[in-house]
Formats: structure tokens, sequence, C-alpha cells
């Protein structure tokens, strides 16, 4: 498997449909639950785009006290994240429970010496590792400094609970840092399928629609750009193992089932071959990372405007 990028911004419009999209979220939690295993070995993208997430934050001044890696998966991203913030309590999160398990059993073979302190964010406890769904999660309001989200997002067929419930669990001043697939991810495969029996490939949420459901939630100043990055695969056996080990196939409760036998196969795999350059196939994947901080609120939870009275300059406690 090889990749390549280009940068550009977004500019697309919702999918057609969207609200009629709905994903099984039983049948979500199985499959990732069951890639657990196997999902390691199979996620150069991922760990690409962590490492993209994490390179952002060189740019951005903040210092929390507890990160909450939500959607942590087997837990790949926590030694990246004790090494950047050596200070912070971190808090994996996922609502698979074999993911857990990885990442709890992760732990103790990536943290030695110095790590080790800075995964237990100097505190000598634990990983806390929790089963949590995003969009009902177990911590108490504004608890945490920073949510770092790794593609979670496009396990939801609706994104605003769960950014709700994100923009809840952060103390005022706190960031969500996230990364999302857009619209245009997997369209090689998208095309090659038959679709005269319903999507076959998992739909992706617009960048755009994502910023507005940021704003709803309450998020001030959300930043967001898009790129395209292209893998490359010596035939669509690569690709659709890749997906399966990732737990990343189609979970729509409208998906068709089976592929109409042998002639499906054999017309999807003729397809995608007319795609071959350099003796690879494609598959594209639409990123959308970004962050964005919760500030103030400026109303009660109940709507009554909050206030704020500042003293005058020169009179007593000013």
């Amino acid at each position: 498997m090889t990749s390549s990028s280009q940068d550009s911004m977004a500019d697309a419009t919702p999918p057609e449909g969207h609200g009629d999209f709905r994903l099984d979220r039983r049948l979500l939690r199985h499959r990732f639950g069951r890639a657990a295993a196997s999902s390691d070995g199979a996620d150069p993208l991922i760990r690409e785009i962590a490492r993209r997430m994490d390179e952002r934050l060189d740019y951005i001044r903040i210092a929390p006290a507890r990160v909450l890696d939500l959607g942590c998966g087997t837990g790949p991203d926590l030694p990246r994240l004790g090494e950047r913030f050596p200070e912070a309590q971190l808090i994996a999160a996922d609502f698979a429970l074999p993911m857990l398990a990885r990442a709890r059993a992760r732990r103790p073979a990536a943290a030695q010496g110095s790590l080790l302190r800075r995964l237990l964010g100097g505190t000598g406890k634990p990983l806390p590792v929790v089963a949590a769904d995003a969009c009902a999660l177990p911590f108490a309001r504004g608890s945490m400094g920073m949510v770092w989200s790794n593609l979670m997002l496009t396990a939801l067929d609706e994104p605003l609970p769960a950014l709700k419930e994100i923009h809840r669990v952060l103390e005022v001043g706190g960031m969500l840092m996230f990364s999302t697939l857009g619209p245009d991810t997997l369209r090689e495969l998208r095309a090659a399928l038959p679709a005269a029996a319903g999507e076959r490939v998992h739909r992706f949420i617009d960048m755009h629609d994502i910023g507005d459901a940021l704003v709803k939630a309450g998020f001030a100043d959300p930043v967001m750009d898009m790129e395209m990055v292209t893998l490359t695969y010596a035939d669509i056996d690569g690709l659709l193992a890749d997906l399966r080990a990732t737990g990343s196939t189609n979970a729509s409760t409208a998906r068709p089932r089976g592929l109409a036998g042998r002639a499906g196969w054999a017309a999807a795999r003729a397809a995608y071959e007319r795609l071959r350059r350099d003796g690879r196939l494609p598959a594209t994947f639409e990123v959308i990372q970004g962050h964005a901080w919760k500030a103030a609120p400026k109303t009660t939870d109940d709507g009554r405007a909050i206030i704020r009275f500042q003293p005058r300059p020169g009179s007593p406690g000013a």
C-alpha cells in the first residue's frame, strides 16, 4: 500500500438523502469489537491522520489537565498524547469493549520509563479506560481540558448529539481536536459497486455540515480544512481486507445484502480494474481535520442571558 495527498479546501454540497441515512449502532459495535485483534496492522491512514493532528497542536497553545481520547480504539494515539501533554491525565473511551481491552493491554507495553509516568499523567494512577457512547458520555460537565477524536465521527449518522456531549464535558476554554472523512471517501469503490439495490458504501458527512453542527453544539471559532489522500492497492481484495480489518465496512440500516452473486462481483472487479494506473488501484479518502473551542456561555441552560459586569477603572477591586 502506498499513499499520496493533494491539499485543497472543501466545496461540496451535503449528500442527497442525508436525513434518511442511519447506521446500525449494534452492528457497528460488533464490527469494531471484532476488528480489535486486526486493526493495528491495517490502519496506516488512521496513523497518518493522527500524526497530522498532532502537528496541528504545534501551533495551538493549550495545557489541559485532562485529555479524553474519544473513540480511542486500541489506544495507538495514547503514547503520542502522553508525549504531547506530559502533565495531563489521559482518559481513553470507546464503545467497543474489545477495543478497550486492547487499549488497556497496550499501555504497559508502550509505556516504559518516563513515558509510563507521562501516560499516567504524573498521578501514579492507572490510565482510566471507559466504555462510553459518544452521545451519552459518563463524565461531569466541564471535566475535560481537551477532547481528541480521531475518526470517531465517521461512526455517527448525525454528529450533533455527540458534539453537544463533547461540548458539555469540556471546561470553558477547552478544545476539541478531531478528524473525520468526507463524502468523496471511497468514491472509486462506490462507483464500481452496483447501485441498483441501494448504497453499498458507507456514506460520510460533508465538512460544511460538520461545521454547522459544531456551531449548533455551542463551539466557538471552529477551524477546519480538507485534503484528498489516495492510497493504492495491488488489487481490490487488499482494500476490502483493510476495511474489514479496521471494522470500516458499511453499517447503514438500508444497506443491501449480498452483491448479486458472482456476476455482481465480476462486474465490480472489472469496473475497478479500469482505474488501474502504474500497476496499482486507487482508493481516495477525503480527510477532514479541525478544532474548536468552548467559549464562556452567553445564556444559562434555561435560555436566560448571562450578563457579566466589569469594575470601572479606578474603582475598588479594579
